[in-house]
């Protein structure tokens, strides 16, 4: 089977085709240069021209909470051109299978937890993110349509919580939580500081995967694709307060001072737990531990510092 990957050169990318079963598929893997998805020409064409047996869509413009405040336009338009664009291309070229990543923001700020499928849709979004959630709704709801239209094409979604892991993005302007956590904490621990701030009150819980885990999924969705539901979360079943994972993240890296809250800063959704229950049904839980996934990724980041000196 021929796949073609995108965003390959990303954590999800990397780690998906580092994980040992990658082995039984010939994988198409271009990189921005080589394949620009919000170019619609470029994208059509190059489906015609290789016409894969399935798709993988990974690829996204992606950033923690800063990031999404400062560029709302570009996390929309960004995220919603390469979508469509990929999408569109992939059923004028006759791609049957497509496999859609979506993201967890894309449920209700309000939503009730553990947020299930069906909640997607219900109520507004967490403002602090919507582009980036309005662009993974707009696609998602693209592959439904297209199932609904032409029985022939089946294009399902995946919708993860939060991913960290190796090869994960630790500049500082633009990292989810983990790895700007363990940055922070790895510098302050190296000038041996007496504390440091956390972002509102700490209270507000999130939940978060290793992402070689999802890349298991992912693998196992390609095995099992006809068996899996056509939107499903991809969750641990459980979350944490943002200060326990500052404390387990500063016992990870060594740091041993205190913490303040600063409480001007904004925090997003106050708890976003997806509903497991489909995955479960479907027969795949995730392996690997909070502390593991912290302990694998602090050493992936040691051993990489000088990609991430400014």
């Amino acid at each position: 089977m021929r796949i073609l990957l995108t965003g390959s050169t990303g954590m999800v990318g990397r780690n998906i085709l580092a994980h040992p079963d990658t082995g039984g598929y010939e994988w198409d893997t271009p990189d921005e240069i080589q394949l620009d998805l919000t170019d619609r020409v470029a994208v059509m064409t190059y489906l015609d021209d290789s016409r894969p047996d399935m798709v993988i869509h990974v690829a996204g413009r992606v950033g923690g909470i800063q990031a999404n405040i400062r560029e709302p336009v570009q996390f929309f338009t960004e995220n919603m051109d390469m979508g469509m664009n990929l999408v569109l291309a992939a059923r004028e070229a006759g791609v049957t299978r497509l496999l859609n990543l979506a993201s967890s923001c894309i449920y209700p700020r309000e939503g009730k937890n553990p947020l299930q499928e069906k909640a997607i849709l219900t109520g507004e979004l967490e403002p602090t993110n919507e582009g980036y959630a309005l662009a993974k709704i707009g696609t998602m709801r693209l592959c439904t349509y297209i199932n609904r239209q032409d029985k022939n094409y089946t294009y399902k979604t995946l919708i993860p919580c939060n991913q960290y892991g190796r090869w994960d993005n630790f500049n500082q302007a633009s990292s989810h939580m983990i790895p700007a956590v363990i940055r922070k904490l790895h510098l302050a621990a190296l000038a041996k500081q007496d504390r440091i701030d956390i972002w509102g009150d700490g209270n507000a819980r999130r939940e978060f995967m290793f992402a070689g885990d999802l890349a298991d999924c992912i693998l196992e969705a390609v095995r099992r694709f006809d068996t899996l539901p056509l939107q499903m979360n991809v969750g641990m079943g459980n979350d944490y307060t943002i200060n326990e994972y500052y404390r387990e993240i500063a016992a990870v890296v060594g740091y041993e001072g205190g913490f303040y809250h600063d409480l001007s800063k904004q925090v997003g959704m106050l708890r976003k737990l997806v509903d497991v229950s489909r995955q479960e049904q479907w027969g795949w839980c995730p392996k690997t531990s909070l502390t593991s996934g912290l302990v694998a990724t602090y050493e992936w980041y040691l051993e990489h510092l000088d990609r991430f000196r400014t």
